[in-house]
């Protein structure tokens, strides 16, 4: 099975940093995308895990947010 970030989160990931209004949480998660984007074998850490499940949680998260919030999280360590 491939690991690391696609062209679709990475394009995503992007247009949210490129974003003045996207929330620090989104930004944190965008980064960690594009980072394992260019990166593949990074892995999340256990801080961005839990960021990333705390957006999966909260059902006031955006889609787009919690679409690089699965993302982060299925880079993570296991």
């Amino acid at each position: 099975m491939k690991r690391g970030t696609s062209q679709k989160i990475s394009r995503l990931a992007a247009r949210v940093l490129e974003n003045p209004s996207s929330g620090a949480k989104a930004r944190e998660l965008a980064g960690s995308a594009l980072t394992q984007f260019k990166a593949p074998k990074e892995r999340t850490s256990p801080k961005l895990a839990s960021i990333a499940s705390d957006v999966l949680r909260d059902g006031r998260s955006s889609e787009v947010s919690k679409e690089l919030a699965g993302s982060v999280l299925s880079q993570r360590k296991k």
